[in-house]
């Protein structure tokens, strides 16, 4: 009789232990299966539309980057633009404002840089040629 209530004991830790991994998600994968792997979120995130001379299309596309990706033509070469500026989204301090249009192009950026929010527009030219010759190469 003592055998009887031992085995029933182990049948019954052997039940509760498999309704647990039932009820929680098994935490090994099937044999010969691979576990999903989930994508990184990107560390900046933009939305980015151009805007050129009077009578043509604007254009528009995302830029995301670390890791790069996104609808910009070349979003690899766009992030190491983008990485390597310091401060990219920065006004424009204590600087000459020189008045000089050097092309028609107009930027408006918006989205996340590192968790911060971005809400900025880039004129090529004006006030905004520094920060234009700093990363407009993303904007071609």
């Amino acid at each position: 009789m003592l055998r009887a209530r031992s085995g029933a004991r182990y049948f019954l830790i052997a039940a509760i232990c498999a309704a647990a991994a039932t009820a929680c998600g098994s935490s090994t994968a099937p044999a010969g299966s691979a576990a999903p792997a989930s994508p990184a979120a990107p560390k900046v995130s933009l939305d980015i539309k151009v805007t050129g001379a009077p009578g043509t299309a604007p254009r528009h596309w995302t830029l995301q980057c670390d890791p790069a990706g996104g609808t910009a033509p070349d979003p690899a070469k766009d992030c190491a633009v983008l990485l390597k500026a310091k401060a990219p989204f920065a006004p424009s301090k204590d600087i000459a404002c020189p008045m000089i249009a050097v092309g028609t192009k107009t930027a408006v950026v918006e989205g996340t840089y590192f968790g911060q929010p971005v809400h900025t527009t880039f004129v090529q030219g004006g006030c905004d040629i520094a920060r234009w010759a700093k990363i407009g190469q993303i904007f071609n």
